[in-house]
């Protein structure tokens, strides 16, 4: 079986990269360079959102399928810089050739590393194979939205049509996971700075573990799982993160208890 590499990301606003680009001194804080960018970017478009380009990657996190090992964890160690998270992930995909899967990246994830990826002069070429080295990448390879060795469960349930997106959240409680735990996107860069990178390693771990048992339910859609298949990786992802005893997953696990046996109307609220 293809290893399955489902993968999220958290990012804060690139202070060093605003500073730059607007020839900002390099003795103005950093407080004052992210609120004033912030300001001006909800006077152009009324979001203070950066551009993708402008997102820098504080966490990584992972859940590799392959052979009989389901493994879920953040890349690198806590505080490890931008460019070696970037680096070991592309390493991952140029290692097992995986089926990648993520929620929502084709539209943020991607994109935001292929970017940073470039700023830091990171190679992947595994990844960027459009068929050059491989035949069977012109069919089928990472970086066309309609092939499916990438597959953004988020896209490919909305039919590509961007108005009928939904939340990880929201699709993962309606299905009866736990969906989000601890904080959210918007909470990321108080948190880290804060100093507090192993609640967004936790938090991002949590959302890759969501993503991976949507793909699974997913699956059993498509009839590529048997109802009895289907219930053996769900097991498989309990029993996994149980193991550890980590607090984010007993929390993770308790929520997903209390979910599974609420009414719809309550999982969906």
């Amino acid at each position: 079986m293809t290893p399955i590499l489902v993968f999220d990301l958290e990012t804060v606003p690139d202070v060093d990269g605003i500073r730059r680009i607007n020839g900002l001194p390099a003795e103005l804080p950093d407080a004052d360079v992210a609120e004033g960018f912030a300001q001006s970017r909800r006077a152009q478009t009324g979001s203070d959102f950066p551009p993708h380009y402008l997102h820098k990657v504080v966490a990584i996190a992972c859940a590799l399928r392959r052979g009989d090992d389901l493994r879920v964890w953040s890349v690198g160690e806590p505080g490890e810089s931008e460019a070696d998270l970037i680096r070991r992930f592309f390493e991952g995909i140029e290692k097992f050739t995986p089926q990648l899967v993520s929620w929502n990246g084709g539209g943020f994830d991607l994109p935001v590393l292929h970017h940073r990826a470039m700023i830091h002069g990171i190679a992947a070429q595994r990844y960027w194979d459009w068929g050059d080295d491989d035949r069977e990448f012109r069919y089928n390879n990472y970086l066309s939205r309609y092939h499916t060795r990438h597959i953004d469960l988020m896209d490919v349930l909305a039919q590509f049509q961007p108005r009928a997106n939904a939340p990880l959240d929201a699709v993962a409680k309606l299905c009866g996971f736990p969906g989000k735990l601890g904080m959210d996107g918007g909470d990321v860069a108080a948190a880290i700075a804060r100093g507090a990178i192993d609640e967004v390693r936790s938090y991002c771990e949590c959302d890759v573990l969501n993503t991976y048992l949507l793909y699974q339910r997913f699956r059993l859609m498509r009839g590529e799982l048997t109802a009895g298949e289907y219930a053996a990786e769900i097991s498989l992802a309990r029993e996994k993160v149980a193991a550890t005893g980590a607090p984010h997953w007993r929390a993770f696990l308790a929520a997903w208890d209390a979910n599974a046996t609420a009414p719809v109307s309550a999982a969906g609220a």
